[in-house]
């Protein structure tokens, strides 16, 4: 086994470890997993950075998103070593900017080309899993568009009482140029951010919605008494989490906390905009009709300042060839007690598959992962099940193996 590190002009790294294949085989195999994690923030109930396993669960910060990558991968390699069978060539690829949208990959890429070579086949390890039932792999994944928008009126923060009803409220400006993005009340976002949805999404909304009934939301705790989007109508749930834009705001500033808080009508407000894409959808045109509708018009002629953080394109597998498809197949009945491979969307980004298929376009590109019920990734107590992992691995040796001719 090789290793090579390569940089971005900010210093952050792409590592790349290439594991030479058995004498004779000439098939090459991309697996990609990140090694950056996300802010773990307050209400674990453990220590983030200290793994802690309670039965078939282990918590820690990017656990499942996706720090058991490296691992499974080298495991599944040396299972095949160990088994003495035929052994593709193979490129672990560990990206370190995946959480801030990969804004360096494409470079990277390019620069890490000549050592991974062009690969047959590239396997994703940061997907998820709709059940730990079966095993899973990834239809569609959405893309990302993230936008920080500061709105400034006053020269400074003044008392509330002196000039409220004289000098605009950023926050209310800020309010109403959000509802240029999304519907206020549905959260359905406008349509110039939409696509229409194909023929095969919706028959898979409509397989999904059976095969998990209230389960698709129920594995997402809320407060007691609180309720979902499209409660009543799982098909239109299924598609507005896989295949239409959803805005998030996922940060603030210039708001004090509340213990801090006085009577000011304060001078700016900053929010940061985390835009969930179709997967069909052009990130670049995506980020110009945000742009356009913060910045046309803006209430009592308002400061905005819009801060682009990061764009990814969204992904679709293509139909599989059928050594790959068997191989996948066979690994699912084995080692999930006889059970089908399921295939199904997921509404998070990866931007690393698009930027691949862009450069091998004759690539097999699967995504595998464990992001299940309760992994909470991004979040507090975020946890990977233990037995689906070892399954997964174990998955993912056999699918390298079967590749191999």
């Amino acid at each position: 086994m090789s290793k090579k590190i390569y940089r971005a002009e900010n210093g952050m790294p792409l590592v790349v470890y290439v594991v030479e294949p058995t004498e004779g085989i000439t098939k090459n195999v991309l697996i990609y997993g990140h090694l950056d994690k996300q802010p773990y923030g307050d209400g674990w109930v453990t220590d983030p950075c200290d793994p802690v396993i309670k039965g078939e669960l282990m918590y820690g910060r990017g656990a499942s998103d996706d720090g058991y990558a490296p691992f499974s991968a080298m495991l599944a390699i040396k299972a095949g070593q160990d088994q003495g069978v035929p052994m593709p060539r193979c490129a672990v690829v560990l990206e370190a900017e995946e959480e801030s949208g990969s804004p360096n990959l494409i470079g990277l890429l390019k620069q890490a080309s000549d050592f991974i070579g062009v690969p047959d086949y590239a396997f994703c390890m940061d997907s998820g899993a709709f059940d730990y039932n079966q095993l899973w792999i990834t239809s569609s994944l959405r893309g990302v568009c993230i936008t920080d928008m500061q709105v400034e009126i006053g020269a400074a923060g003044y008392h509330s009482g002196e000039v409220g009803g004289v000098v605009p409220e950023t926050f209310r400006v800020v309010r109403q140029l959000l509802d240029r993005l999304d519907d206020v009340k549905t959260g359905t976002c406008c349509k110039e951010l939409n696509i229409e949805v194909p023929e095969w999404k919706q028959k898979e909304a409509e397989f999904m919605s059976a095969l998990s009934g209230p389960e698709m939301h129920n594995k997402y705790g809320v407060v007691e008494g609180a309720g979902y989007c499209n409660q009543d109508n799982l098909v239109a749930m299924y598609l507005a989490n896989t295949w239409e834009s959803n805005l998030s705001i996922t940060g603030a500033d210039g708001l004090p906390a509340i213990q801090m808080a006085g009577n000011v009508v304060r001078a700016s407000t900053s929010v940061r905009l985390s835009m969930r894409l179709p997967p069909a959808m052009d990130p670049q045109e995506a980020k110009a009709i945000i742009e356009k509708k913060l910045t046309t018009d803006v209430p009592y002629n308002a400061k905005v300042t819009l801060t682009p953080v990061g764009a990814g394109s969204g992904w679709c597998m293509k139909v599989l060839s059928p050594e790959l498809d068997k191989a996948i197949k066979e690994a699912g009945a084995a080692f999930y007690d006889g059970k089908e491979t399921g295939s199904y969307g997921m509404g998070g980004s990866i931007p690393f598959l698009s930027e691949l298929g862009t450069m091998y376009p004759k690539t097999e590109i699967v995504a595998f992962g464990l992001l299940g019920p309760n992994s909470n990734a991004h979040g507090p107590n975020e946890m990977i099940h233990l037995g689906y992992a070892k399954r997964l691995t174990s998955s993912l040796a056999h699918i390298i193996q079967s590749v191999a001719n």
